[in-house]
């Protein structure tokens, strides 16, 4: 027999990773970067195969965030942050820009129930005088993983398992046991706010560390805030079981009600900045998206209100083939060196290319509202017709020049290429700190959750022991209390 013939790649069991193309990946846990905290970069192939592969894995739903719903509206200027920035559409009060937002379950399937336990995503695109800007966030502040190299893995342990197509808690905590930094994203999964009572009644982050650049290019790491003004609420475990027993489409029923009768769902913008020269001052590191930035030392400066008062017009129009991506900036914002921000650069307008075509965004809902011009052309489902000779450019034919020059950040790169673990990884204080800023009740609910998911029986005696050690170092009563409840039996 031909040991070449009709086997698939994956049946040669290397004993180590390597890629498509069988050359041995030696460190599948960091990404390529200049020194140990610098930009991330593209000549890493494996990186850029990994998660290209990842992206087209399902057609034409979206791999994460399939199950969503989008209403539209208008953000307003509040407050004066021109001296922070140098974006238009933040350039006074008073300001109005029309926005989408698309909120969204991340990991369960187009038709999964809305009470399920589970991030939401938190989407809003600007359009604005200068182009669109993509705030793309979650309801939570932090994440589950620091690098976009373990973006696939963690996606594919949260997912239902390849066999039998059911998410199970034995590998979600088999994975994220490898991944410490994981525990403060989990004291807001596993906690109340875990399944929100709907849309309307959650906050949303930005999540990622990006700069704001003013006119003088002055650079601050900048963090996004959302404050809901219906107030945070969430579902317990009895409530959601009765609110998806009825409806498994609540929070897009109540969201497109709301606002059909007038009553329009509002957030508060607020920011928190921070001087790069002060980034080495902290017991973490700032761009570190598992991490939070205390808010006592570095506060919440309010910046403008976002009123949803307009629904979509047809679902899969401005819902299904609306599109997002981190990469879409305008000048006076620009991305960090937060790694997690530095791939999903990539990841997010390939995979969008994948699912809706290389042209997307020339669909409506993702078009610019200003006037644009560039040489992309033709392609799979190009829709623009342009009656012009002229593709190329400098051509003494066609008058288009570049635009303004405007600031972006000009630190010096200095460093040799590394595939590393940030130095200050810090992962047990800021998880400890919130578990013991709960009342008991909150905190025997969020124990509760933890111990019914370490006694899943393929949990093994090593998983298990290796959660609680984990959340011994957060707060040692709590990992006691939750040794105390799990069956430390090795599992059959």
């Amino acid at each position: 027999m031909d040991p070449y013939k009709n086997i698939p790649s994956s049946a040669f069991d290397s004993p180590f990773w390597t890629t498509n193309s069988g050359a041995p990946v030696w460190n599948n846990n960091s990404s390529l970067t200049v020194g140990s905290r610098g930009p991330v970069l593209l000549e890493d192939y494996h990186l850029v195969e990994k998660l290209a592969n990842f992206d087209r894995e399902r057609i034409p739903e979206r791999v994460v965030h399939a199950r969503g719903a989008s209403a539209k509206g208008f953000f307003e200027v509040t407050h004066d942050i021109s001296h922070l920035t140098c974006a238009d559409f933040l350039r006074g009060p008073g300001v109005q820009t029309p926005v989408i937002v698309r909120f969204s379950t991340v990991i369960h399937e187009r038709g999964s129930p809305e009470t399920l336990r589970d991030p939401r995503g938190f989407a809003v695109k600007f359009y604005t005088r200068e182009g669109n800007l993509d705030l793309v966030g979650n309801n939570f502040p932090v994440f589950f993983v620091r690098d976009g190299l373990k973006f696939p893995d963690m996606v594919h342990a949260l997912k239902p398992n390849p066999k039998s197509h059911i998410q199970e808690d034995w590998r979600i905590l088999d994975f994220f046991s490898h991944h410490p930094e994981s525990l403060h994203m989990f004291s807001f999964l596993f906690d109340d706010v875990g399944i929100p009572q709907d849309y309307r009644h959650m906050d949303g982050f930005g999540v990622n560390t990006y700069t704001l650049v003013n006119k003088d290019g002055k650079v601050l790491y900048v963090k996004f805030h959302w404050k809901t003004m219906s107030g945070e609420k969430c579902l317990l475990e009895e409530e959601a079981i009765r609110v998806g027993g009825s409806n498994h489409s609540h929070a897009t029923k109540d969201l497109y009600d709301s606002i059909d009768a007038g009553n329009y769902p509002e957030w508060k913008l607020y920011i928190q900045t921070m001087d790069p020269a002060r980034e080495h001052t902290f017991d973490f590191d700032p761009l570190d998206v598992t991490k939070t930035w205390p808010e006592d030392v570095l506060p919440l400066q309010p910046v403008g209100r976002m009123v949803l008062n307009k629904n979509i017009d047809n679902f899969f129009a401005e819902n299904e083939q609306l599109a997002f991506c981190p990469a879409i900036v305008v000048p006076g914002i620009y991305y960090s060196n937060d790694k997690l921000l530095q791939t999903r650069i990539f990841s997010y307008a390939d995979t969008q290319r994948h699912r809706l075509g290389p042209n997307y965004l020339q669909l409506p809902v993702n078009a610019p509202k200003n006037a644009h011009h560039n040489n992309h052309h033709d392609g799979y489902m190009n829709f623009m017709i342009r009656d012009e000779e002229v593709n190329y450019f400098p051509s003494r034919y066609d008058p288009v020049r570049h635009a303004q020059r405007f600031p972006i950040p000009s630190e010096i790169l200095n460093g040799k290429r590394e595939k590393v673990i940030i130095e200050k990884e810090n992962n047990f204080k800021q998880p400890g700190e919130r578990y013991r800023s709960w009342a008991s009740d909150r905190q025997e609910r969020f124990i509760r959750r933890w111990v019914n998911a370490l006694s899943d029986p393929r949990v093994t005696h090593e998983i298990r022991t290796i959660w609680i050690s984990y959340w011994s170092q957060a707060d040692g009563s709590l990992g006691q209390k939750i040794a105390s409840h799990v069956t430390m039996k090795p599992s059959i």
